[in-house]
């Protein structure tokens, strides 16, 4: 009978002692650096996806007999660029690399709505369903982007003052001593500027002087550089 009731009382105790610590906020770190991290994945799921519709796009607008060199250029260099400039969970925390990648999307920003453009000067891509279908889902993407930024940095944020705040500052200057605030992902103003597209007399976009990069052929994929 002794030994049930150690028993019992141990568990009892058992139960207090991780309530008192959840209710310390010791859980508080780790889980909101989990969600965080969570929502970082969401917003890397989409601008992978706009990635892989970037290609196709610029293909369908070459099939349908457009050459326009500066833009189908600039988008797919910026997209490659992109793609090779990934940010781990582990990054979250180094304003540099945080920084590099924002630059490589937004300049992909600035490119997908300078190719969007290339819709009002040429009447066959208005016609063309799949172009439509294509700018469409790009379109989808972008917004998708926005909210899954959104929702990123509302979860840093949360995990941020967790750092920064009682109760939960005792842990973070002790158990957890070593994580380090992340930061917040804002669109860079190149982003966020209208896209400007120039053509000649004819109606037909200036080619780039003394360009040397062609745009992808119809059909293919660029590889990643």
């Amino acid at each position: 009978m002794a030994r049930s009731s150690s028993r019992l009382i141990a568990s009892i105790a058992v139960v207090i002692a991780a309530q008192s610590v959840a209710a310390c906020g010791y859980n508080d770190i780790p889980t909101r650096q989990e969600r965080a991290e969570a929502a970082w994945a969401d917003v890397q799921s989409q601008y992978q996806r706009r990635a892989d519709l970037i290609p196709n796009l610029v293909a369908t607008v070459q099939a349908a007999g457009i050459q326009e060199r500066t833009t189908l250029t600039e988008v797919i260099e910026a997209r490659n660029a992109a793609v090779s400039t990934p940010l781990s969970t582990e990054q979250l925390s180094d304003p540099a690399a945080v920084q590099a990648f924002v630059n490589a999307q937004g300049r992909v920003t600035a490119g997908v709505r300078s190719l969007g453009v290339l819709v009002e000067a040429y009447p066959q891509l208005q016609a063309n369903q799949n172009f439509l279908n294509l700018q469409s889902q790009l379109e989808g993407t972008e917004n998708r982007i926005t909210i899954a930024r959104r929702d990123y940095n509302e979860a840093v944020r949360a995990y941020n003052t967790a750092l920064r705040t009682f109760p939960t500052v005792i842990w973070a200057n002790t158990v957890f001593s070593g994580e380090e605030p992340m930061q917040l992902f804002n669109a860079t103003d190149e982003a966020q500027s209208a896209p400007r597209v120039e053509f000649n007399m004819n109606g037909a976009p200036a080619p780039t002087p003394g360009g040397t990069a062609q745009p992808v052929a119809p059909g293919s994929t660029p590889p990643a550089q």
